[in-house]
């Protein structure tokens, strides 16, 4: 097995190393950014970023992004969370951040530099801890402004209901890369090997030590208390400015935040969404080819990231420094996919908006197979990343335990903007089944190109066939003349999601594998349909 070591990266040159106390004594690397020509005595509105993937290493570029803050006028905090690289402390995932939130703000406060005025800044896990310093109500925290992330975020699948979501492989596998120890390990599992769980069990020997949190979560998964002083929707609301990514595949955890703080007026008036065309990489719908590399140079990275940050600093600016007044700050901005355009609104879906369903097929029962042995293939290798690769998902469409229908083409272009979602009543022979969606534009040369999936687990089809809704999320899409929709039904999708073996079995665990013939129904009231909010009145751009 090779497994890739990651040591934390040497300190930028342009940082002044400190070390923050917590309460317990646990000491957290950090790294100060000060704007030219300031010095330790002068003071003034801080950024604070905290993070588990080394705030001085190549893959979130921390030292680049603090150049741009600081040109702003802005000190910035960056810190390695409690056992990640620099920081002391024990490796877990999730648990620690509220209070140590909490403790760096108050150290913070204190500080020469600083005025006690924080704003904090940062993608996934690093916008999971704003979302956790919100929790402890630090009078210091004054605004957020988190990125693809969500509250739950990386929670595997608790066995809870008949009807839930399909595990990530990558929910057991962060906690034995990123989260194993001090440093990172990357590795590929071997998908020929079962149980995946053996595969695990072989890098924990290869490191030499045991991941606290795969083991918390593998094979009995437990909730961890992320917030144990309190869930961040219970407190005190501070101006938020969020943004979720339509090609992101952990938008459904920013989406099930927002519905939530929709239900709470303090928060909603707080509260402030950028729906971006991006993935969870950053990489954009519309990006050139020449920009969708993995390892950006210095000088790309310079020309991108002013676009990733300037909206969240134009937030800032208001809030801390009073540049402006929220008043004017658009509840919703939202990128128009397939027109280049941004728009605004204040409300999400925007006002003049209406559902259309599409009945799926003729009437009758459709049937396919799950095979574990000849899984449908992901689309692209890095789930994290889709937008880098934009990949031609028709040829996934012949695999031949894919399902296929397509729709008219339009003669006139159609704008999709709003929730997604399909209705259908499906049935297995097996003990249990996933049901998959994707929802696909096909241009007149063939290109299929993915605008909205999802997937369910339907926990037991022993007594028949069950009703299931899948959420495919939302879209700010154009769908242009002469192209149409696509649909792909299927019971897997290798590897980012975790395949069942077809017995019943637990899919980590399982060595055993069994062929399952599943079925969906087509046609009449209880036929299987997608419902799409439809934006009306458009008109075709050039």
């Amino acid at each position: 097995m090779d497994i890739i070591h990651v040591p934390p990266a040497p300190v930028a040159e342009t940082a002044i190393p400190l070390r923050v106390r917590m309460r317990d004594g646990v000491h957290l690397a950090s790294d100060l950014y000060l704007p030219e020509g300031d010095t330790l005595t002068d003071p003034g509105d801080t950024i604070l970023i905290r993070l588990p993937y080394d705030k001085s290493g190549s893959y979130t570029f921390i030292p680049q992004i603090a150049a741009h803050m600081v040109r702003r006028g802005y000190r910035v905090l960056a810190q390695d969370v409690r056992g990640k690289f620099r920081s002391e402390g024990e490796t877990l995932l999730f648990v620690n951040e509220q209070r140590d939130g909490y403790d760096t703000l108050a150290w913070i406060e204190q500080q020469t530099w600083s005025n006690g005025r924080v704003a904090m800044w940062g993608d996934s896990y690093y916008g999971f801890t704003q979302w956790a310093a919100v929790a402890s109500q630090h009078p210091a925290l004054k605004a957020i402004a988190p990125r693809v992330t969500g509250t739950m975020l990386g929670e595997p699948v608790h066995p809870v209901g008949d009807v839930r979501n399909v595990e990530w492989a990558v929910s057991y596998l962060y906690p034995l890369t990123y989260f194993h120890s001090q440093d990172a390990y990357f590795w590929e599992p071997d998908p020929t090997v079962r149980p995946i769980s053996a595969e695990c069990e072989r890098a924990i020997a290869e490191i030499g030590s045991r991941s606290i949190s795969y083991d918390q979560w593998y094979p009995s998964p437990v909730f961890l208390r992320r917030f144990p002083d309190g869930h961040p929707f219970d407190a005190r609301p501070v101006p938020t400015l969020q943004t979720v990514g339509l090609w992101d595949n952990c938008a459904p955890l920013s989406w099930a935040d927002i519905g939530e703080i929709e239900q709470r007026p303090a928060w909603s008036h707080n509260h402030f969404l950028r729906i971006e065309a991006i993935d969870h990489e950053g990489f954009f719908f519309d990006d050139p080819a020449e920009v969708r590399v993995e390892e950006p140079s210095a000088e790309l990275l310079d020309s991108r990231i002013p676009a990733m940050i300037d909206p969240s600093l134009d937030f800032f600016d208001i809030v801390l420094r009073g540049q402006g007044s929220l008043r004017d700050v658009p509840k919703v901005t939202w990128d128009h996919a397939g027109t280049g355009e941004t728009r605004t609104s204040e409300a999400w879906p925007p006002a003049g908006t209406s559902v259309r369903t599409w009945e799926i097929g003729d009437a009758g029962t459709a049937t396919w197979t799950h095979d574990p042995a000849d899984l449908v293939p992901s689309s692209v290798e890095n789930a994290f990343g889709y937008l880098m690769d934009h990949p031609d998902e028709a040829p996934v469409g012949e695999h031949k335990d894919v399902l296929v229908w397509d729709g008219e083409t339009v003669d006139a272009a159609v704008d999709f903007v709003g929730p997604v979602s399909a209705h259908a009543v499906v049935g297995s022979d097996g003990p249990c089944m996933d049901f998959f969606v994707r929802l696909l534009d096909v241009s007149p040369d063939g290109t299929a190109l993915r605008i909205a999936r999802g997937q369910v687990h339907v926990a037991d089809t022993t007594a028949g066939p069950v009703d299931v809704t899948v959420d495919m999320g939302q879209l700010g899409y154009r769908l242009h003349e002469g192209h149409r929709l696509r649909v792909h039904v299927s019971s897997s999708d290798f590897p980012e999601f975790v395949p069942l073996p077809g017995t019943g079995e637990d899919p980590w665990g399982a060595v055993e594998m069994q062929e399952n013939h599943q079925s969906v129904v087509l046609g009449g009231d209880a036929g299987f349909r997608i419902d799409l909010t439809v934006l009306e009145s458009v008109e075709e751009t050039a």
